[in-house]
């Protein structure tokens, strides 16, 4: 088994967004704190700024991390999807298209399924992260060559 996915989606997923939302609620905490303290508030932009952080960082988080996978590992004929605990097993040919895009960070490859895994009919990962940033993947290249020789093959 040869891992395809990053092994920073942890982070990605997990690590940062509890770090960058607990800091603004902090900042956010602090400020109520020590108005609450001193009787002496700090201005309302002081507030609304970071609310505003939280909602724009929330929904592009939604977007673009959330709704990757954990892992994705190459099984030779299939991959081995597996996301919160759960598991699926997607075979090549099973693979319609592979969009992958490393112009985005983190980097993010999209499969469009035949037929609905566990996780639906696309599945999207970030692959492993490159020492040159925004460069295409070989790995992601040599998977999109072997998804299109499984497909020919079963045809």
């Amino acid at each position: 088994m040869v891992l395809l996915s990053s092994k920073a989606t942890f982070y990605y997923k997990r690590v940062f967004p509890v770090t960058f939302f607990g800091f603004l609620l902090l900042f956010i905490g602090v400020g109520l704190f020590v108005g609450l303290k001193t009787g002496d508030y700090p201005p309302i932009g002081f507030f609304i700024a970071p609310l505003l952080m939280i909602a724009f960082t929330y929904f592009l988080l939604k977007m673009l991390v959330f709704d990757l996978v954990d892992q994705v590992f190459d099984l030779g004929d299939a991959l081995l999807i597996r996301n919160g605990g759960q598991e699926d097993r997607v075979e090549l040919a099973d693979i319609v298209n592979v969009n992958y895009s490393a112009l985005i960070n983190p980097a993010r490859a999209t499969l469009t399924l035949r037929k609905p895994s566990l996780f639906g009919s696309e599945v999207s990962f970030s692959p492993p992260m490159r020492l040159i940033p925004y460069t295409r993947n070989p790995a992601m290249d040599k998977l999109i060559a072997r998804i299109d020789a499984a497909r020919r093959n079963k045809a």
